[in-house]
Parts: structure tokens; C-alpha cells; sequence
């Protein structure tokens, strides 16, 4: 015996129960109806049946054969779903038709011809479609459901063999087999999916007599399941451009509730889904208002806001922008920037302008470290002087930046476009520095180029000329020098002819140039000339405020040019380098800084007071050179003393350590134990 599930207590499900009721092949266990009153569910009642009012609580139930007699098909669509595979569902109109053709047995196929006006009227009305054939296979019914699904009309169809109309046709199958075939899904010639179930008809006497099929179309089911799959992949691919963003992104829904973070998301504000999802937009601000709140009551995008977040309360900067989805607010998506990445680029920026320069001149006035009154006179001096064409003087002890003035001056100048020339007047012989200067004709003198040359001042025509220790140029050439400054022209060595010439000279020099006027060293003309706009640098003891400044800028210098990571320097350092008197100026700090890094471990990041033990030493250095007493001494000899005396205090600071003390000293190991042997320190007991 069958356990039968009835779906639906209307006419239909009551009609059903009582030829269920009279069946010794078939038991209905339950029948269902949201409607505690509706007639079948008080039938069942009577005859002890159980009731309930949701199908669900009895699928899972052995369930044989479900008839489902609502007349909804989402009802229909629900039970095919849930349904065992092995359990048969068939539709209240196919199920109360098959109960009528087992309840009149044979008559029923002759009263269908006599009387089938009225059953083509009850089966048309149903959405279900209905094909009927007998056993040769000849179509006998044909309802107007199957005209719509299969495109043949019923004139066409009755009488017609079952494989004209529809040739993957199983019912066939089905009079051989006198097995039922429930929802088995095929394809019709039009391309409509349908699922069909497929029913011998037998007669008492056990024979076949034809078979009918109920079948649905199930190709708008099919679609809306290809869209949600075309959904669930766009689903996907957004969730992956999400998740592997760099950029913070945080997604609420319409009441403010956390619905999705991305992984950059916990990295910069350091909470986990846990934290955030199902959570109030506040969740995450430590300080400031939420932005997602203030989007889903104002419906308008929020762009640049400032806000702490995260228990680390990082600062960062929000753009946050409604979801509207056909003119309904869905939530609101935000995007979070981590402020300190944006300042970590921007340092990176300052420091790629630094180092890619487009022009000669690679230095601004932003490049000079100002930071005391005596170094703010003398930058605002070579402002005023560079936006005229006076020639300038750049005066200043060795090392102190008179170059970097140098470049920053062109920059400023409307010449900064031009050629930015530069010439140290000490490092050139004075045998060549005339013809390098000004240049020279054909023949001049001996390997002298075929058609001349042109001199560094033709070079800089219309740009600027930087001559640096000017104090160093012989009598003759500075007379040649002066003639440029009178009459902005040069002749060329070996010329007669006088060639004019536009240039911005840019002199500089450490030496006292009035003493060199006073022992006629230096023409007293020239001086006049080149003083027109003279500008005094300060030496770094007179500005020791700037030296933090300083060993910041050269400690990225130095990194870029060492390949290292340093951060700084140590404030116990740093007291240490303020002390320091600083005679070679800044040039001194900078080989001091870059001495001190070599020597540091690649794990360190600072520069401590142990890297800068030499100095000790070039503090020496600057102390005994004061105070060694020069009379009855040779120079030799006082080297010497000196020598001995840096090696012996080098070796104790390293414990007697001589490769770290020739390491120190920027010596061979062979030339320390060579000094040693020299100054009697071979003996030292310190090893």
C-alpha cells in the first residue's frame, strides 16, 4: 500500500479524499490546507485522517504519491523542489482525471468521445498542459495548454501519431513499460523545457488502454535560474576587485548596519569582520561623526572627510556615497585613506624632486636649511639678488653651502631656463684655466682643436657662470675676468675679435679678499666689481639650531647614496654633535654623519653616541693643531706626533681591537701594524 500526501482541503483535495478513501492500494496519511475550516480538512477529520496546515511538516515523512489540488503553481514549483526523487507528485487535475478513469474503468474512454466537450472545458481551464494517446499511440486528447507549450493546435494534434507533434515523445515507453515516469525534465522541438510526468492508463483487467502526460513549462524557471547564476558570477568577480583592493572600503546597509569590510579594511583600522559586521557605522570611529549616517540621511555623497578610526584611532581621510537601486536607498559604500601612507608618499615625492632634477642647477631655495636669523638674512639677500643681474659674491668659510646658494640664485632667476656653468678656479692649472675659460682660436697654441674652442663663459651665454674660489685666480687671468664684467665680452686665446656675451657671474670664495687687495694677491678693480652684492654665509657654530635639521636632509642623502635605512640620530648623539664646534662646517657634519653610518649594523636605525667616537678624535685634531707649539719643531715631525697620538687613543677606545681601530681610521691592517711598529705601539698590552 501507497502513502498518499493530499495538498489543498478545497473541492478538488475533497474529491480526491474520498476516491483515496475507498482505495485498498492507496492511504492518505495526512492532508494539508492553511484553511482550518476548508470542507477537506474536516473530512479528514471525520475519517481520522491527519491534518496540518504546511506541507513541509509532512515531505520528509514515507510519502508515495503527493497530489497537489491548490491550483498554485508556486505551490507546485515548492513541492518539486522538496520533494524525495522517488516519490511521485502529481497535480490535482491529472490526479482527480485518474481518479475518475480508474473510478469508471473502460467506460470512460467511450463516454471521453461522447461527453468530451465537457471534459475538454475543465482540463483547458488548468495550466497544466494535458496529452493523451491510447495504446497505438494516437493522440486523443489535446488541451489548449498544450497547443501553448508545444505550437500545434488541437486540430492538428488529435488524431495525429504522438511523434508527429512531439518526437522525443516517452509515452511510448510508458505503454510498454506500465510504469508511471514522474517529473523527468525534456527539452520540446521548440526549445521550451518542461517537466512532465507520464502515467499508463490500465484497466481493471489489467489492460493498457493508452497513457496521458502532464507537463509544465519550466523555461522561464530555467532563465531566472541563468540570471541568478550570471548574478552570483558579477557576485563573485566584485567581490574579488573588493577584497583585493589597497584602498579601505566599508559597505552598510539602509539602516547603517555593517554588511562588508575588505582586508585593507581591518589592516588600517586594525578591526576584524567580527568587529564591524552586523555592527552600528560607529563601530569603527574613535574620533569625528559617522559618515555613513550622515550619507543615508542626506542621500548625497561625502568626499574628503578627516576622522580617527580603529583602536589605534589612525587618522585618515573618507569618501563615503549612497546605494540607490531604482531610486531606493539600498546603504551607502566608503572608502578609507590612510593618511599616513598619503604623507609617506608625499615624503617620497619631496625626495624624487630632490633627486630628478631637469635642469643644471639641481638645488632651490627650499633645499636650504634656515632655521637661525644669521642663515634667514643671508637667504632673503640672495632672493632680492636673484631676481636682478647685479653680479654676486658668495663669502663663507669652507663647506658652509656657498655653492648650494649658487644653484638656488640661478633657479630664482628669470635665466634658470639657461645653462648654469660651473667652474672651481682653484682645481684648474693656471696654464689651462684661461683657455677654459674664454676659450681659444685655431692654432692657438700646440694640440689646439681644429677650429677652435668655446670657453665655459660662451657656454653659459645667456645662463649663469658659478665661479667658485675666485680668491685662487692668478694676476693675469683676473685682469681677462674684469674685462668681462666692464664690457660683457670675452676674446678667446689666440683672437683678435671680441665676442659679446650675456652672463650672470655667480663668484664665490673663502679667502679674506681685502687682505689679499692689502698683500697684492687679489686686484682691488675685480673686488669692487665682484662686491656689488656681496652675501655673508654663517658657519654652522653660529647657527647650531639648524644641525637637527641639517642631519635629517643629509641622513636621507646619505641613505639614498649608501643604500641604507637610517631614521636619525639619538638625542644623546645629537647633544654630542651640538657640542662640537664644527670648523669644517657643514661639509664636516656630512662626512661625519656618513662615517658614522658606514660603521652602524644593518639592524640599527639610529645613530648613537658609539658611531660617533671619532669625532673625539677630529675634535682633537682641531684642539692639537691650536695648541702644538710649532717653534723648533719641523712640520714632519709635529705630523708625526699627531699621527702616533690618534692611533693610540683610536686603539683604546676599540679595547685594543686592531681591525675595528684601522677600520675606524680608514686604514689597511697591514699599514696600522706598520704605524705601529713605527711609533714604538707594537708592545701595547691591549689586544
Amino acid at each position: 500500500m501507497q502513502n498518499v500526501l493530499v495538498v489543498g482541503g478545497g473541492k478538488g483535495g475533497t474529491a480526491i479524499l474520498k476516491i483515496f478513501k475507498n482505495s485498498h492500494d492507496f492511504k492518505v496519511v495526512a492532508i494539508t490546507d492553511p484553511n482550518e475550516n476548508a470542507i477537506g480538512i474536516k473530512l479528514a477529520k471525520e475519517y481520522g485522517i491527519t491534518v496540518g496546515k504546511d506541507w513541509r511538516t509532512f515531505i520528509n515523512n514515507p510519502i508515495d504519491l503527493i497530489v497537489e489540488v491548490t491550483g498554485e503553481e508556486r505551490v507546485y514549483r515548492e513541492i518539486h523542489e522538496k520533494c524525495k526523487k522517488d516519490t511521485i507528485l502529481i497535480p490535482g487535475s491529472i490526479a482527480f482525471l485518474i481518479a475518475k478513469l480508474l473510478d469508471e474503468k473502460e467506460d470512460l474512454i467511450k463516454k471521453l468521445k461522447d461527453e468530451s466537450y465537457k471534459h475538454q472545458l475543465i482540463l483547458n481551464s488548468t495550466d497544466e498542459a494535458m496529452v493523451v494517446i491510447d495504446n497505438e499511440g494516437t493522440i486523443i486528447f489535446f488541451n489548449r495548454s498544450a497547443e501553448r507549450m508545444t505550437d500545434a493546435t488541437m486540430s492538428e494534434a488529435v488524431g495525429s501519431h504522438i511523434l508527429e507533434i512531439i518526437p522525443n515523445s516517452q509515452l511510448l515507453r510508458v505503454i510498454q513499460t506500465r510504469r508511471i515516469e514522474a517529473n523527468q525534465e525534456t527539452e520540446l522541438k521548440n526549445g521550451k523545457k518542461i517537466i512532465t510526468t507520464r502515467i499508463p492508463m490500465i484497466t481493471d483487467n489489467n489492460e493498457i488502454i493508452g497513457a496521458i502526460a502532464v507537463f509544465k513549462d519550466v523555461s522561464e524557471v530555467v532563465s531566472l535560474a541563468e540570471e541568478i547564476t550570471n548574478l552570483k558570477e558579477i557576485q563573485t568577480m566584485l567581490e574579488a576587485i573588493i577584497q583585493s583592493s589597497d584602498d579601505a572600503i566599508s559597505v552598510v546597509d539602509e539602516y547603517g548596519r555593517g554588511i562588508l569590510i575588505n582586508p585593507a579594511y581591518t589592516r588600517i583600522t586594525g578591526l576584524t569582520e567580527e568587529q564591524v559586521i552586523g555592527q552600528p557605522a560607529t563601530a569603527d570611529i574613535s574620533e569625528g561623526e559617522s559618515m555613513h549616517f550622515k550619507v543615508l540621511q542626506t542621500r548625497r555623497p561625502v568626499r574628503g572627510a578627516k576622522m580617527r578610526v580603529g583602536p589605534m584611532k589612525k587618522e585618515v581621510i573618507v569618501n563615503v556615497a549612497p546605494i540607490i537601486v531604482n531610486g531606493k536607498l539600498k546603504g551607502s559604500v566608503g572608502v578609507i585613506h590612510d593618511v599616513t601612507e598619503i604623507q609617506s608618499l608625499t615624503k617620497e615625492l619631496h625626495l624624487a624632486r630632490q633627486i630628478i632634477r631637469t635642469l643644471e642647477a639641481k638645488y632651490t631655495f627650499a633645499d636650504i636649511i634656515s632655521h637661525s636669523e644669521e642663515m634667514n638674512i643671508s637667504v632673503e639677500q640672495a632672493k632680492l639678488a636673484a631676481k636682478t643681474p647685479v653680479t654676486i659674491l658668495l663669502r663663507g668659510e669652507s663647506g658652509t653651502g656657498k655653492e648650494l646658494f649658487a644653484h638656488a640664485i640661478h633657479n630664482a632667476s628669470d635665466r634658470r631656463y639657461n645653462k648654469f656653468v660651473r667652474v672651481n678656479c682653484a682645481a684648474i692649472s693656471e696654464s689651462l684655466l684661461e683657455s677654459e675659460l674664454f676659450g681659444y682660436e685655431e692654432g692657438a697654441f700646440s694640440g689646439a682643436k681644429r677650429g677652435g674652442k668655446k670657453g665655459l663663459f660662451e657656454e653659459a651665454n645667456n645662463g649663469s657662470i658659478f665661479l667658485d674660489e675666485i680668491g685662487e685666480l692668478s694676476i693675469n687671468t683676473q685682469a681677462k675676468l674684469l674685462r668681462v664684467l666692464q664690457e660683457n665680452e670675452i676674446i678667446r686665446v689666440g683672437g683678435t675679435k671680441p665676442i659679446p656675451i650675456n652672463v650672470r657671474v655667480i663668484a664665490a670664495t673663502h679667502v679674506n679678499l681685502e687682505k689679499a687687495i692689502a698683500n697684492g694677491s687679489f686686484r682691488e678693480d675685480l673686488y669692487y666689481r665682484l662686491n656689488r652684492m656681496p652675501i655673508q654665509i654663517p658657519p654652522l657654530r653660529n647657527r647650531k639650531k639648524e644641525i637637527p635639521f641639517l642631519c635629517d636632509r643629509l641622513i636621507q642623502k646619505i641613505n639614498r647614496d649608501y643604500g641604507r635605512n637610517v631614521e636619525g640620530v639619538t638625542p644623546k648623539a645629537m647633544n654630542v654633535l651640538m657640542d662640537y664646534d664644527w670648523p669644517g662646517n657643514v661639509r664636516e657634519l656630512e662626512n661625519i654623519l656618513g662615517r658614522a653610518i658606514i660603521f652602524m649594523d644593518y639592524s640599527e636605525i639610529n645613530i648613537d653616541v658609539k658611531h660617533l667616537v671619532f669625532l673625539s678624535s677630529d675634535k682633537n685634531l682641531h684642539t692639537a693643531s691650536s695648541n702644538i707649539h710649532v717653534k723648533n719643531k719641523e712640520l714632519t715631525r709635529m705630523v708625526e706626533d699627531f699621527e702616533s697620538q690618534v692611533i693610540k687613543e683610536t686603539l683604546e677606545n676599540n679595547n685594543g681591537n686592531k681591525t675595528a681601530t684601522a677600520k675606524q681610521l680608514g686604514i689597511s691592517l697591514r699599514n696600522l701594524y706598520y704605524k705601529l711598529e713605527k711609533y714604538n705601539l707594537a708592545n701595547n698590552d691591549m689586544q
